[in-house]
C-alpha cells in the first residue's frame, strides 16, 4: 500500500503490496504539501560504540575487486548461499525486516484474538483480534465456497442494458469497489492545500499493457485466459460457456489495455491530472452519468474533479456504446471473481496462485497467518501500527533518526548551493523548496479513529467488505476539505519510506528504523550508508524528473528557466542511456532495464548516496581522527559503501524480475548498488579505483545531477 492515488516515491514494494496485483485493484492518486525543519550537524553514534563492527566482513568476497562489482563483493557469497523461500518471489534485507515486523504483528493479533472474551468489544485491539480470528478460520472460508459473491454475480446476471451497467458500477463503487475505474481523494495539483476527487483507470489486470499484445508475453496471456476460464467454471458455469466468456472478457480487457498508458507514461504527473466539471466529464463519456456516480458515493457533483487519461475513458465510452451486453457481463463476472478470489474457498485461491506463479515464480502459497496479517493491514493498517509502535518501537530511535535526517538535509542544501549548471534564479527556487520540506519519522502524531468500523466474529468476507466500505468512505470524506499534511500513506509497521510531492514531505516508518538500515549502536559510517542513503533518496525525489515539477507547497508548477530545464534533461538523458544498457537477467540477455521508467528512482538513488556521503564526511570532519579510524580493516568511507550495498542485497526469481523490469519504476537491486556507485566519485576515492573501472565512471560517462 490503501488506495488513493499518491505520487509517493517508495524504495520498493512490500510483501503486502505485491509486484502484480490481480485482485482488488484500485487506482490511487494524491499528493500533499509541507513546511520547513533544518538543524545543524552532529554525530549519531557515541565514542564508546565507534569501534563496534555491526558488519560481518566474513561475508565479503575478497576474490572480487569492489571497483569491478561492489554488489558481488558485498553480497555475492550471501546470494550463493541463500535460497529464496518457496513462498517468496525474492528475498533480501527488506524481506528479512518485513518478516520480523510480521512476527511482531502476529503476536499482537494472536493475543488480541485470545483475549476476545474479556476485552473491550469496541477497542481497536478487539477488532484486530476478531478480524484475525476470522481470517484464520480456513474451514469456514472453504465451506462458504463462492457464496459471498453470489449476490454480486446475480446483479451481473440481471444486467440487460447500458443503464444497468452504469448502475452496477455505481453500486460497486459505493462499496469501495474499483471495477473499470475508481474514485479517491488527493491534493489538487493546482492548489495543494485542498483535496479533490481523482478518478483513474483500474480496468486491466496484467502488469502492463504490453502483456496483452506483445508476443513475448503470449504464454502469460494464455495462462491468464485459462485462469479466467477456471474462475468462471468454479462459479458453476459450464466448460464451453466459461471458455466463451473468458474469451469475451479477455478481448474486452485487451481493448482497455490498448488505450492505457504504459508504466513509463504514467510516471508523468501531467498524465495523472485533468480538472473537469461533471458536464465536461459527461461530454467525454455521454453513456455514463458522472453526476450519479459521484452522488452515489456522497461526493458533491458541484466540485470539479480530476479525470485524466482521456484516451482510456474514451475507450470506456466506446465499449459502453458498442460492446455487446453479454461481453460486458462476461468482463464484469470475471472481474468480480478475480478481485475476490483471495477471500474465497481453496479452489479459488489455488487457481489464482497457479496463475500468479507465471509472474512471480513462487513455488508455494504463503502461510495462512501471513495472509491473515495482510488482511488486517489492508483493513486496519494504522490501528495495527499503533499497537506495533507501542510494543516494538524505541522512542529514542526517533530522536536519533531526526538528527540523521537533519544532517542529510543540510548536506542536500549544500549540494544544491554548489550546483554549477543551474542559474541563480532556479537555484533559489530549489532552495526555497528545500526549506519547506518536512520530515515525518516513525509514526503519526495523531492516530486515526476506527470506532465507526464494525467487525463481526466469524464473518471473514463480510469483515473485509465492511473495511473496504469504511476506508473508501473515510477517503472520500476528505474531498472538498483542506489537505492534512500530517497524514501518512504508509503504516508504521511497513519496511519502506516515501516522498510525497504534493505535501513535500519525506516519510520514514518505524519498521525501517532498524539494522542494517539504522543502528544507534553502530558507527556513523554504517548508519549513513544505510538509513542516511534512504533519507537522501527520498529528499532527492523532490528534485527528480517528477518531483521537480512541483514547488515547495506541493503545487504542480514550473519553477525552472527553460535553459536550466534543458541542462537537467541533458544530464538525466545520460542516466537513461546508462540504465537502458543494463541486462540484469542472465537467462534473458535481450531484456534490458527501462531507463525512462526507472529514471526518477535512479536519480534519487544517485542523489541519496552522494548527499548522505557528504553528510558523513561533515560528521567525520567534526571529530578528530574519526575519518581515519578503521574498523575490521575498513575506513569509515569504505564502510559507508559496504553497508549501502548490504541493505540492497536481494535475490529474485527470474519471473518476478522480468515483471519488475516491465512495470516497476525501481531498478533491480544489483543496479541500485553498481549502477549508482559507478557515478559516485567518493566511492572510487574510498576504494582507490583506477579511473575507468566498471565502478568508476569518468569524463562523459560520469553522471552528476545533484
Amino acid at each position: 500500500m490503501h488506495r488513493r492515488v499518491r505520487w509517493s516515491r517508495c524504495n520498493r514494494k512490500t510483501k503486502e503490496e505485491k509486484t502484480v496485483q490481480i485482485g482488488r485493484r484500485r487506482w490511487i492518486a494524491t499528493v500533499a504539501a509541507g513546511s520547513a525543519l533544518v538543524i545543524g550537524v552532529a554525530s549519531c553514534s557515541s565514542t564508546e560504540v565507534a569501534t563496534s563492527s555491526a558488519f560481518d566482513t566474513s561475508e565479503l568476497d575478497l576474490g572480487i575487486n569492489p571497483c569491478d562489482d561492489l554488489n558481488a563483493f558485498v553480497n555475492g557469497q550471501w546470494s550463493a548461499q541463500t535460497q529464496i523461500p518457496a513462498d517468496e518471489s525474492s528475498y533480501g534485507v527488506f524481506n528479512q525486516l518485513r518478516d520480523e515486523s510480521l512476527d511482531i504483528q502476529r503476536g499482537i493479533a494472536d493475543r488480541a484474538a485470545a483475549d476476545l472474551g474479556s476485552a473491550d468489544e469496541t477497542s481497536d485491539r478487539t477488532k484486530i483480534g476478531l478480524l484475525f480470528e476470522s481470517a484464520m478460520d480456513e474451514n469456514s472460508i472453504d465451506e462458504a465456497g463462492f457464496s459471498p459473491i453470489e449476490p454480486e454475480l446475480a446483479q451481473v446476471d440481471a444486467i440487460a442494458s447500458q443503464e444497468d451497467i452504469a448502475a452496477f458500477l455505481r453500486e460497486d463503487a459505493q462499496d469501495g469497489g474499483a471495477i473499470l475505474f475508481s474514485l479517491g481523494s488527493g491534493a489538487d495539483f493546482q492548489d495543494a492545500t485542498r483535496q479533490i476527487g481523482f478518478v483513474g483507470p483500474t480496468g486491466i489486470t496484467l502488469p502492463s499493457k504490453d502483456y496483452y499484445t506483445d508476443p513475448q508475453y503470449a504464454p502469460i496471456l494464455d495462462a491468464y485466459r485459462s485462469y479466467l476460464q477456471t474462475s468462471l467454471e468454479l462459479t458453476g458455469i459450464g466448460d464451453a460457456e466459461a471458455s466463451a466468456q473468458a474469451d469475451q472478457a479477455l478481448d474486452f480487457e485487451t481493448a482497455l489495455a490498448a488505450a492505457s498508458l504504459s508504466p513509463a507514461e504514467a510516471r508523468d504527473p501531467a498524465t495523472q491530472y485533468r480538472l473537469v466539471t461533471v458536464d465536461e466529464a459527461n461530454a467525454i463519456t455521454p453513456a455514463f452519468d458522472w453526476r450519479q456516480y459521484l452522488e452515489a458515493q456522497n461526493v458533491s457533483p458541484d466540485e470539479a474533479f480530476s479525470l485524466a487519461d482521456t484516451a482510456y475513458f474514451t475507450q470506456v465510452e466506446q465499449l459502453l456504446a458498442q460492446a455487446p451486453i453479454d461481453q460486458w457481463k462476461s468482463y464484469l463476472r470475471a472481474q468480480v471473481v478475480n478481485r475476490s478470489a483471495d477471500r474465497l474457498s481453496k479452489p479459488f485461491r489455488d487457481n489464482k496462485f497457479e496463475f500468479e506463479q507465471q509472474i512471480t515464480g513462487t513455488a508455494e502459497q504463503s502461510d495462512r497467518w501471513k495472509i491473515a496479517i495482510g488482511d488486517v493491514n489492508s483493513a486496519m493498517g494504522e490501528a495495527m501500527g499503533r499497537l506495533y509502535v507501542e510494543e516494538a518501537f524505541d522512542p529514542s530511535a526517533r530522536e536519533h533518526a531526526e538528527q540523521l535526517v537533519q544532517n542529510v538535509l543540510d548536506a542536500l542544501r549544500v549540494r544544491i548551493e554548489n550546483v554549477d549548471w543551474m542559474s541563480p534564479e532556479t537555484k533559489q527556487q530549489a532552495l526555497d523548496k528545500w526549506s519547506q520540506m518536512v520530515p515525518k519519522i516513525g509514526y503519526p502524531d495523531n492516530w486515526r479513529d476506527w470506532s465507526g468500523l464494525q467487525i463481526t466474529q466469524g464473518d471473514y468476507f463480510g469483515n473485509l467488505a465492511a473495511a473496504d466500505r469504511f476506508n473508501h468512505a473515510y477517503d472520500l470524506e476528505k474531498i472538498g476539505k483542506p489537505s492534512d499534511r500530517s497524514e501518512w500513506v504508509m503504516t508504521p509497521q511497513t519496511v519502506n519510506a516515501y516522498y510525497s510531492p504534493t505535501d513535500n514531505t519525506i516519510n520514514f516508518p518505524a519498521a525501517i528504523l532498524q539494522a542494517p538500515f539504522f543502528d544507534p549502536n553502530a558507527d556513523d559510517a554504517l548508519n549513513y550508508g544505510g538509513i542516511g542513503s534512504v533519507i537522501g533518496h527520498e529528499a532527492t525525489h523532490a528534485f527528480d524528473d517528477q518531483g521537480s515539477q512541483f514547488d515547495g507547497q506541493g503545487n504542480h508548477v514550473n519553477w525552472w528557466t527553460p535553459e536550466d530545464r534543458a541542462q537537467f534533461d541533458s544530464r538525466t538523458a545520460k542516466l537513461v542511456e546508462q540504465y537502458d544498457a543494463y541486462t540484469p537477467i542472465p537467462s534473458m540477455p535481450d531484456v534490458h532495464v527501462n531507463g525512462e521508467l526507472t529514471l526518477g528512482e535512479n536519480i534519487a538513488d544517485l542523489g541519496g548516496v552522494n548527499t548522505s556521503y557528504d553528510a558523513l564526511k561533515t560528521v567525520l570532519d567534526s571529530e578528530p581522527g574519526a575519518a581515519t579510524t578503521e574498523i575490521d580493516g575498513y575506513t569509515p568511507n569504505q564502510r559507508f559503501f559496504l553497508n549501502y550495498a548490504r541493505v540492497w542485497r536481494d535475490k529474485t526469481r527470474d519471473e518476478a524480475l522480468l515483471t519488475r523490469i516491465n512495470s516497476d519504476p525501481h531498478s533491480p537491486a544489483s543496479l541500485r548498488v553498481n549502477g549508482v556507485v559507478a557515478n559516485v566519485p567518493g566511492f572510487a576515492e574510498a576504494f582507490e579505483c583506477a579511473p575507468g573501472s566498471p565502478e568508476a565512471h569518468v569524463g562523459d560517462q560520469l553522471v552528476t545531477i545533484w
